[in-house]
């Protein structure tokens, strides 16, 4: 059976709901208890996609609230805390066991509690006296954000700036890695499964990653409280996932480019976070809409491109229009017919048909109403900003290798906002072979009339010229000088930055992490990925480098990409489960997702930091 991430995280939540007791088969506890459930702010967002209120009252949960708020006791009911294992955190479950707020604290952290803070809790509890009203304390291993089936984020915000940040020691470097760590650990713990693991060497973020995650769960195999003790007669690949851990340079057009598919333009143009966004109505006023697998129409239509969505959500509404005609006719609604006695029977019938069939209705006339509404707010934008033009220009770029310059202008001079351009502008970078520089020059002189800040175009012609240098002397013996100096001057993973550009987008346009995926889980022998590492935590370690008897294929597959994803790059994988035969289920993740103009904000900070670019103040801004 597929691996479905967003079931087991519910699962876990609905446990911890129950005070971590057994649930029957209803999904319920045997005993009903009204509880208190408080979290902190990263945990309100791990529950927001998955736990509605109605969800909350289901299991017992009466009252909610913020851990930093101001709370009132409320005496015999116990309160179940859902909270990241922080100080402040540590410090306010003190003081409300000392305030002896609730009956008795059932306290579930998010990740596993440092042993110096747990330390922190015994004491402080026993000081106040209020050891006994903590009934128990429980990591839950679920410091993550699941959006849908297969897609999770770690919510960890700016990690692209921090490990590329040319003023970063290692000591930062290693404590960002260390974080990723984790909250992937969460994640496998959470599915159950240890994976293989293959990422790119060179020793870039990836390879990081990569290789702490393995020792992480080599030492957690080893102990007594092993979470994965019941997946371990699975040896075979086809029942063990594939994990491919890469890092945002690997391809970073992707996370830029403007995409005219309805899920991607959703997140980028209408700002989708957590499953949910706000429109504005007809009538003025903003419409708060969620889109999650719940909604059928979001699930059968969110890869479609734009023009496919308007043209269903017509096709849906005229079904709906017919069904409604169809049950007013047969309730004689409409059919202005004399009622005649004897079909008495036969109208009870049909009205009672038509009863049953008035709740589906009107579901889904509210699904219809919510899309219409979305695809107006989208068009809306689109003609406003060309964003259909920026889209298939940059496409032909990618494709063709460049673009007439009196085109190029044209766009930089026309429709769309600052960002629009300003990414417009990168891809026209990414995707030249050779730097024009009196076309360059153009280029700025355009972006700075439209008042754009130019620190993400500088800091990504910086890299290009980089890469330049490093490809005309790829076979001189100054090469690695180059590149010495390169990572003295601009951080960690300058060379990962270089080796990637030639990732940028294959003849076919299949994403390069797609194709790179698609390889790696066929496992056969390929000269392009065969330098790949290949780590197999269950696997003895071997003496040098990685190396696994698990070598595919593989049913499974699990992606992360360091700095960032994006909603291109996880319906990408999809289809790729589609139209392929091996992989039958790719789970998607990353430490945050990001729209392009997101990820351009974090190229300008960049940029900032090497002291290049225009002055306009950088504003950051993050995904989820």
């Amino acid at each position: 059976m597929a691996l479905n991430l967003r079931q087991k995280q519910t699962e876990c939540i609905i446990r911890m709901l129950n005070l971590n007791q057994p649930l029957k088969q209803s999904g319920t506890a045997n005993e009903e208890v009204y509880k208190i459930l408080i979290y902190d702010k990263f945990c309100q967002n791990i529950l927001s996609p998955l736990i509605h209120v109605k969800d909350l009252r289901k299991h017992g949960v009466t009252l909610y609230f913020l851990i930093d708020k101001d709370r009132k006791t409320v005496r015999d009911v116990p309160a179940v805390y859902f909270v990241q294992p922080t100080q402040s955190n540590i410090h306010r479950i003190i003081s409300d066991a000392s305030e002896a707020l609730y009956d008795t604290f059932h306290l579930n952290f998010s990740s596993s509690i440092p042993r110096p803070l747990l330390e922190d809790l015994a004491s402080g509890t026993l000081k106040s006296g209020s050891v006994e009203k903590v009934s128990k304390v429980y990591d839950q291993y679920l410091e993550f954000v699941t959006l849908e089936d297969n897609l999770f984020s770690l919510a960890q915000q700016n990690t692209y700036v921090q490990l590329n940040d040319p003023k970063a020691v290692e000591k930062d470097i290693e404590a960002i890695i260390e974080r990723v760590v984790n909250g992937l650990f969460c994640v496998l713990v959470t599915l159950g499964v240890v994976p293989v693991i293959r990422c790119p060497s060179g020793g870039g973020p990836a390879e990081m990653v990569a290789s702490l995650l393995d020792q992480k769960l080599r030492d957690h195999l080893l102990s007594k409280n092993n979470m994965f003790a019941e997946g371990g007669g699975f040896m075979s690949s086809f029942q063990r996932p594939l994990l491919c851990i890469f890092d945002r340079n690997f391809e970073l057009s992707v996370g830029i480019q403007h995409d005219f598919r309805y899920r991607p333009l959703v997140h980028d143009v209408l700002g989708l976070k957590l499953n949910r966004l706000n429109v504005q109505g007809e009538k003025g006023g903003m419409k708060s809409f969620e889109l999650d697998s719940s909604d059928p129409f979001w699930s059968a239509n969110s890869s479609l491109e734009f023009p496919e969505v308007a043209v269903e959500i017509e096709t849906q509404l005229n079904k709906y229009k017919r069904d409604v005609e169809e049950v007013n006719k047969r309730t004689g609604g409409g059919s202005g017919a004399e009622f005649d006695g004897t079909d008495l029977i036969g109208n009870t019938k049909h009205l009672m048909n038509a009863v049953n069939s008035l709740p589906e209705l009107t579901e889904r006339k509210q699904v219809i109403d919510k899309h219409t509404n979305i695809a107006t707010a989208l068009l809306g934008q689109i003609k406003e900003r060309s964003i259909d033009a920026f889209t298939k220009k940059e496409s032909d770029m990618m494709m063709r290798g460049g673009i007439d310059r009196a085109e190029l202008m044209a766009a930089l001079k026309g429709k769309g906002t600052k960002m629009d351009k300003l990414r417009f502008a990168i891809m026209y970078l990414i995707s030249t072979e050779t730097i024009n520089q009196s076309e360059v020059e153009s280029v700025e002189a355009a972006l700075n009339e439209a008042g754009a800040d130019t620190s993400a175009f500088q800091y990504v012609k910086k890299i290009k010229s980089l890469n330049v240098s490093l490809a005309a002397s790829a076979n001189s013996a100054s090469r690695s000088n180059i590149v010495d100096w390169a990572e003295k001057l601009y951080g960690q993973s300058i060379s990962a930055v270089t080796a990637g550009v030639k990732n940028l987008l294959s003849s076919d346009q299949q994403l390069a992490v797609t194709r790179t995926v698609e390889a790696l889980t066929e496992g056969k022998p390929n000269p392009e990925f065969d330098s790949y590492l290949l780590l197999d935590p269950r696997a003895p370690k071997p003496s040098s480098g990685g190396g696994s008897h698990v070598k595919g294929p593989f049913r499974e597959a699990m992606v992360f990409m360091i700095g960032g994803g994006n909603y291109v790059e996880y319906g990408s994988l999809q289809e790729l489960t589609q139209r392929q035969l091996t992989v039958k289920n790719v789970i998607y993740g990353a430490t945050e997702i990001l729209t392009g103009s997101e990820l351009v904000e974090q190229l300008g900070l960049l940029g900032k930091k090497m002291g290049l670019g225009g002055s306009v103040a950088a504003s950051s801004s993050s995904g989820h």
